[in-house]
């Protein structure tokens, strides 16, 4: 009986998922404005096959995942880039800092009026904020991983008398990784919620935001759940491949 119990204690994870679906399920079913409200499993998965047969899935999902992927890699690369230089540079840090504190305490989604007037509703508006979401917690996480450098890394890199490029390199940055990575989990994140509200709000050219907001104009939930179960599994996939890029920097740890 134990056994048995060993080997189910991997699907727990699944039982509040299937009890929220079997919510779902019976929900939609009680009436028509339930049914409205909340779209039967089989219409959904109708939907599905009709967004697949037609290629407006693919063709979406694929415009969403570049857009995020450009927008992230800009955005990790900016906030990498910045907190190395705020962390080794007292000039950096108070020029660039309060700058940064203050803009960082601004919904991101509130910029998105600015940035529309000033490069209009295209791609290079959505590519923007997706960079700036995913930037924040690169600048922060970035800064604080080098700063908090244990002291005893440090004194290791003198004994050994390394210059400053080798410290950094050697020392410096493998001791702040774990909160480098942890920014950058933070970042995908971040860069998903920025891309399918900047395909929203600059619903303009393909992308799953976009077929959201047409489903919505045509009161079809069962194409919106399946547009949010698409981001969902975009999402996650790319925060997976984040978790193995991760763990493959970090394997000296083990």
């Amino acid at each position: 009986m134990a056994h048995l119990g060993d080997r189910l204690k991997p699907l727990r994870g699944w039982l509040v998922p299937l009890l929220l679906l079997g919510m779902w399920e019976y929900t939609s079913h009680r009436d028509a404005l339930h049914a409205y409200a909340f779209a039967p499993l089989e219409q959904m998965v109708t939907a599905l096959g009709e967004l697949i047969g037609n290629g407006d899935l693919w063709a979406n999902s694929v415009a969403s995942l570049e857009r995020t992927s450009i927008g992230l890699l800009l955005g990790v690369a900016a906030g990498i880039g910045v907190g190395v230089l705020m962390a080794f540079s007292r000039i950096a840090l108070t020029l660039i800092n309060p700058l940064y504190q203050s803009v960082r305490q601004l919904p991101l989604l509130a910029l998105t009026p600015l940035v529309g007037m000033w490069m209009g509703n295209g791609e290079p508006s959505k590519v923007l904020i997706i960079s700036l979401a995913a930037f924040y917690p690169m600048v922060l996480s970035t800064y604080e991983g080098l700063r908090h450098v244990d002291a005893r890394y440090t004194e290791v890199a003198r004994v050994f008398r390394l210059n400053r490029r080798q410290s950094f390199r050697q020392v410096q940055l493998p001791a702040a990784l774990p909160s480098v990575v942890a920014g950058l989990q933070q970042a995908v994140s971040f860069a998903w919620i920025a891309a399918v509200g900047s395909e929203l709000l600059f619903n303009v050219g393909p992308g799953l935001g976009n077929l959201m907001m047409i489903a919505e104009n045509n009161a079809r939930m069962d194409v919106i759940i399946v547009c949010t179960a698409s981001v969902t599994a975009l999402g996650f996939a790319m925060s997976y491949a984040a978790s193995l890029i991760a763990s493959r920097l970090q394997r000296w740890r083990h």
